[in-house]
C-alpha cells in the first residue's frame, strides 16, 4: 500500500480526511499522495501540514497515479469527468466519494472501466464513519483489496454487490448522523426547558449518547433487550416512552429513512434526464 500512488481530484474536508487516515495507519507515504485542488493555498496548506504533493493542475495529478480519488462537490463533477476524459492511466482504480454518482455515469464520464462508487458519512473525518462500497465488474481482486483498505481508513466498510444498495445506504447511513444530531438536540433543548444551563445539558446529552452506544456494542443484544432493561413497569422510562409511541417518532423516524431513500432515487432519475437518450444505454 505505501508504494500506492494516490490522486485526490479535489482536497476538500472528505479528502483530507482520507489523507489524515492514510498517515494515521501508515498506510501511504506522504510523497505518494496527490491533492489536486484549484486552491493553490489549499494545496500548499496540505503539503506544509502532512507532507503530499500539492498540484492545480488535475491531468498533471492522475498522470502516474495508481488510485484517483474523485472527492469534488457534485456540481463540479461533469468538468471534472470532461477535464479526465481518456486521461487516467488504463490500470489505474477510480475511486468516487461523491453523493449520487453512479458507477455508469463516471465510467462514461471518464472513458474509464474500473470504477468503485462510496457512500461513506461525516464521522469519517475522525475516523469513525462507515463507509459502504460497490465495484464495477472491471475492477480486480487485488484492486478491490486496495480500496477496502483506503476506505478502513475512515473508520468501517462495507461491500455491496449491487449499486441499488448505495442508494439505501445514503438514506440510513450518510444522512444517518443528522437525525442522530436532531434527536440530540431536542434532548439538549428539553434539559435546558427543565432548568439544566446548556453546557451542563449538553454534556448529559452527550455522554448518554455515547455510552449508551458503547454499550450496545459490548453486549450481544438486541437493541430492544437493552431498551427493556432500563424500562421498569410504572416507571419513568415506560411513561417517557408511551408518549414517545404514542407521537408517532417510531414511524416518524422509519418515513423519514423512506422519503431520504425515494430522494435519493429521485436524484439518479434526474441524472439520467439530463444525459442525452442516445448515451443513456
Amino acid at each position: 500500500m505505501s508504494k500506492l500512488k494516490i490522486a485526490f481530484i479535489g482536497s476538500g474536508a472528505m479528502a483530507g480526511a482520507m489523507i489524515v487516515g492514510l498517515l494515521r495507519e501508515k498506510l501511504a507515504a506522504p510523497e505518494n499522495l496527490f491533492a489536486a485542488d484549484p486552491r493553490a493555498d489549499r494545496g500548499e496548506e496540505l503539503r506544509e501540514k502532512y507532507g503530499v504533493q500539492p498540484f492545480t493542475d488535475n491531468v498533471a495529478a492522475v498522470k502516474n497515479a495508481d488510485v484517483v480519488v474523485l472527492s469534488v462537490k457534485p456540481q463540479r463533477l461533469g468538468a471534472v469527468l470532461d477535464e479526465l476524459k481518456g486521461k487516467i492511466p488504463e490500470d489505474a482504480l477510480v475511486m468516487s466519494i461523491i453523493a449520487g454518482a453512479t458507477l455508469k455515469k463516471i465510467g462514461k464520464g471518464l472513458k474509464h472501466k474500473k470504477v468503485i462508487r462510496t457512500m461513506p458519512n461525516t464521522p469519517a473525518k475522525i475516523g469513525e464513519g462507515i463507509t459502504v462500497w460497490v465495484a464495477s465488474d472491471a475492477v480486480s481482486e487485488s484492486q478491490k483489496e486496495q480500496a477496502q483498505t483506503i476506505l478502513s481508513a475512515l473508520g468501517e466498510e462495507v461491500f455491496v454487490e449491487d449499486e441499488y444498495y448505495l442508494d439505501m445506504a445514503t438514506a440510513l447511513s450518510g444522512t444517518g448522523p443528522a437525525y442522530v444530531y436532531m434527536f440530540m438536540e431536542a434532548m439538549i433543548d428539553a434539559g435546558v426547558h427543565m432548568g439544566f444551563p446548556r453546557r451542563i445539558s449538553e454534556k448529559l446529552v452527550v455522554q448518554t449518547m455515547r455510552g449508551s452506544v458503547n454499550f450496545y456494542d459490548r453486549n450481544d443484544v438486541h437493541v430492544a433487550a437493552l431498551r427493556n432493561q432500563v424500562t421498569s413497569s410504572g416507571g419513568t422510562s415506560a411513561e417517557a416512552l408511551y408518549y414517545l409511541e404514542k407521537a408517532g417518532v417510531r414511524t416518524a423516524i422509519s418515513r423519514a429513512i423512506w422519503a431520504a431513500y425515494q430522494r435519493s432515487l429521485e436524484l439518479g432519475r434526474e441524472e439520467k434526464e439530463h444525459i442525452p437518450k442516445d448515451q443513456q444505454d
